[in-house]
């Protein structure tokens, strides 16, 4: 179980950077009692456009590469913070100041956090 959640988490991240998604963090929930899922993963983008495409993306690489499919999905409609829900792995795409106005990552502060590379 958990070498499959962090095969998909890898294949989240990796889908981001492909689409040059901003500041990717995962959020190791795993050791906090009564979260919704073990791992958070976030990013932002520059615009609605970006935000759609990462979203997309994501979902359709986890698919093809290791046959997840999201159990929920909202926020395609305005593209200003788009989740996406693979139960042990919650996915947060936000454009730049959704993403501060709703810090996540300072919610969940005692989680560990993992920064990522972006690609140029």
């Amino acid at each position: 179980m958990k070498k499959d959640t962090d095969k998909l988490v890898k294949a989240i991240v990796e889908s981001m950077q492909e689409k040059k998604a901003h500041q990717i963090v995962s959020l190791d929930l795993s050791g906090i009692p009564n979260t919704v899922s073990n791992y958070y993963v976030i990013c932002h983008a520059d615009s609605n456009v970006q935000v759609n495409a990462i979203a997309d993306f994501v979902e359709r690489n986890t698919k093809e590469k290791l046959k997840e499919r999201v159990w929920h999905k909202e926020g395609h409609n305005n593209a200003e913070w788009i989740l996406l829900d693979y139960s042990n792995v919650i996915v947060h795409i936000f454009q730049r100041e959704q993403r501060e106005r709703f810090n996540i990552e300072g919610l969940w502060a005692d989680a560990k956090i993992k920064t990522y590379k972006e690609l140029s």
